[in-house]
């Protein structure tokens, strides 16, 4: 669904898909972090990475949604 993964930066996701920047604040995920990777952030946070991956990927599923 996307072309980032949990290597890719928490900046970098928000700059590709800012539709999932409700899903960072929400989880108190830092994406002004200087680039760590999401799976870091995740880690920081005590968070599965896996099932934030799906919460993200959800977001930017819902959002193509309602651009069609």
């Amino acid at each position: 669904m996307s072309d980032c993964d949990q290597d890719t930066s928490v900046p970098d996701w928000v700059i590709d898909h800012p539709e999932v920047l409700p899903v960072f604040e929400r989880l108190g995920i830092d994406y002004s972090c200087g680039g760590k990777s999401l799976e870091y952030a995740c880690n920081e946070r005590g968070l599965d990475v896996r099932q934030v991956l799906g919460e993200i990927n959800e977001a930017i599923r819902m959002s193509r949604k309602c651009d069609a």
